[in-house]
């Protein structure tokens, strides 16, 4: 246990971020962790997830291990802290053996204070060697929901994470995420073996957002209206990156300023999109479920889904991005009759079945040339769409098939090109210093490199811009990674030029055809699971009788909601035809039969064959907005009190 006061975690807040309180639950959290014990924060897109396990861990000696998916949104966590003078490293596939050595001996002597993992080293035994030598203060596990297998996005390396704990006595584990129902967070609590069980739960209520789901045949025409009178920056998300760009096309042709966004881009125009959005030099981003994460804007006045989601969790987190500055926002889901039929042809093309998904792994050892048993750790030049076509395979169920294998932890894939290479001096100074007066033709390019880039060049890999130095020293970019290559080759630096087009990475070698590849239950269990969530998902669109608000607070275990009164079914339901009266009358008559058990709509018309749909469906309303009956079951009611 770590004796650390309250003014001394508001010190810390105040020095690093500016802040002068912190967030509901977030001291709560920090505090209980300095006392040394395992934690479940749960906290709602925008709750400040990230500030509970950064501040104690500034509190506390050592370095905090951070297990996160996404290597975008470490790249994001680490930038954001490197800026407010925090040394943070992270380590992922695609990086060199010479800089992970780097990061992690970095991290065994307190050079850096975070050290940002994916959940695939948890086995890596290069990472277990160094973590030993590491003096551990926190273990932090973001988006906690990937360890349960009836979460949303449940990716089996995060099972491994639970085995780190025997190389870490006494350091206490929190573990974050922002969506999860009751099942999962007993899942996430069990898998990690936190003890006691002890969550800090915010309410996902968020009195601000105004939830509303449309009907509407012409979608943009719908979509500009609601920019227009709504006002002010927002996201519009769709599933297909061929969209983004036409969608954003349309917009701009009505006058409207937008931009999109998708996870192939570069990650020069990504950045600049981002950052436009950001100062609000653009109102709108059209984008897929790649933008948002790890980006805090917090006057975001909208949050339109043109597409179906494929979970409750992720609309919720999507949604969840609009008025974060507290101040009224929107999150509007337009549809229509087809959505629902692409929704489950999507769920279809996403689990394309066990033959297909063998088939594409077997051909992708085969392109690569990768010999059974062989592969693990090695990286490889890689695009789906060439593959796809050297096959014969359908794209989208190849895309498909490699996603559920990278999620099962065969292998990651990147579609972003890094743009730049990394330079890291290898020699010491005078060595460098001697060649460059030997070699003449290679001295503008050291002098310009440490003219630029410093002390670190001889710590670190650091990014270098070649296009940039070129331009300064008035020769082709070319001649530039020549000069760095030649370094490379005398061994007085280690020069990795970027990449072109995405990549592929081996997390095991590949593996033989055999019962033990997949399991036939494991996919079908996956795909069950995937088609509850759909299920669900669908149901909030087409409800018509339950707050928007409530639904989405019973999907997450909390019964005790009250009507929002702003969204579209709440609205519709102030505005009903039938007569109060009439409908008092209604329920009194049906009162006894009510009483006697649990109940679903149905009963409604067996008890009142003689009135029409739409008057029962105005008296459910009635019931569920005067809370006479309130919600026993996944799926029944009961009378309240």
């Amino acid at each position: 246990m770590l004796e650390t006061s309250s003014s001394d975690i508001h010190e810390i807040l105040r020095r690093h971020w500016g802040y002068e309180q912190f967030r509901p639950l977030q001291q709560d959290i920090i505090e209980y962790v300095l006392q040394g014990k395992d934690a479940l924060a749960l906290l709602p897109t925008g709750g400040g997830k990230s500030i509970c396990f950064q501040v104690p861990a500034l509190a506390m000696r050592g370095v905090c291990i951070v297990i996160s998916p996404l290597i975008a949104l470490m790249k994001d966590q680490i930038e954001n802290l490197k800026k407010r003078g925090i040394p943070a490293e992270a380590v992922y596939t695609g990086l060199s053996q010479q800089e992970t050595e780097l990061i992690f001996n970095a991290a065994v002597h307190n050079r850096i204070k975070f050290l940002y993992v994916s959940p695939e080293r948890c086995q890596n035994q290069m990472f277990l060697a160094h973590l030993q030598r590491m003096q551990v203060c926190l273990l932090a596990v973001d988006e906690a929901h990937c360890v349960s297998q009836w979460g949303y996005d449940f990716r089996p390396p995060y099972l491994q994470i639970a085995d780190l704990r025997a190389y870490l006595p006494g350091v206490p584990l929190l573990a974050l995420t922002a969506t999860a129902t009751p099942d999962v967070v007993a899942d996430i609590q069990e898998k990690l073996r936190i003890q006691p069980r002890k969550v800090f739960q915010k309410s996902f209520v968020r009195d601000n957002l105004t939830y509303y789901v449309i009907y509407d045949e012409d979608k943009i025409g719908r979509l500009e209206r609601i920019i227009r009178k709504v006002g002010g920056s927002g996201i519009v998300y769709v599933r297909n990156r061929r969209k983004t760009m036409d969608i954003a096309a349309m917009l701009r042709q009505r006058g409207i300023t937008a931009d999109f966004y998708h996870g192939g881009m570069d990650n020069a125009r990504r950045s600049q999109c981002q950052q436009d959005w950001i100062e609000n030099k653009t109102r709108v981003i059209v984008a897929t479920n790649a933008f948002g994460m790890g980006i805090d804007k917090p006057d975001v006045r909208f949050v339109v889904h043109l597409d179906l989601p494929d979970t409750i969790e992720a609309y919720f987190q999507e949604a969840g991005r609009a008025g974060r500055d507290g101040k009224r926002a929107f999150a509007l889901l337009i549809h229509h009759a087809s959505d629902k039929t692409d929704a489950l042809q999507n769920l279809s093309k996403t689990y394309p079945g066990m033959p297909f998904i063998r088939r594409v792994y077997e051909a992708l050892g085969n392109y690569l040339c990768v010999a059974p048993g062989s592969g693990q750790g090695q990286t490889f030049a890689f695009e789906t769409a060439a593959f796809a076509h050297a096959y014969n395979l359908p794209l989208a169920e190849t895309f498909s098939a490699l996603s559920f294998l990278e999620k099962e932890g065969f292998f990651r894939i990147s579609d972003q090109a890094r743009e730049s290479g990394k330079v890291h001096i290898t020699t010491d100074y005078k060595t460098l210093y001697r060649h460059s007066v030997d070699y003449p033709a290679l001295e503008p390019v050291i002098q310009l490199l440490l003219r630029s880039y410093g002390g670190r060049l001889f710590s670190d890999y650091v990014p270098v811009d070649e296009k940039g130095m070129a331009s300064r020293l008035g020769v082709p970019c070319e001649k530039v990674c020549h000069t760095l290559s030649e370094l490379n080759r005398m061994e007085l630096l280690s020069y990795e030029p970027a990449p072109q087009g995405g990549t592929i990475v081996f997390l095991t070698g590949r593996r033989e055809k055999g019962p033990t590849f997949l399991q036939p239950a494991v996919y079908a269990e996956r795909k069950e699971n995937a088609t509850r969530k759909l299920d669900a998902m669908l149901g909030y669109a087409e409800e018509t009788t339950l707050c928007r608000n409530r639904y989405l607070l019973q999907y997450f275990g909390e019964h005790n909601g009250k009507n929002c009164g702003t969204c579209d079914v709440c609205l519709a339901q102030k505005s009903r035809p039938v007569p109060e009266k009439r409908l008092q009358q209604l329920f009194e008559a049906i009162k006894p039969a009510l009483q006697a058990k649990e109940f679903a709509f149905s009963l409604l018309e067996e008890q009142l064959p003689q009135e029409s749909e739409a008057t029962l469906k105005e008296l459910w309303r009635y019931l569920m907005a005067e809370e006479y009956i309130e919600q026993a079951g996944t799926l029944t009611f009961r009378l309240r009190g």
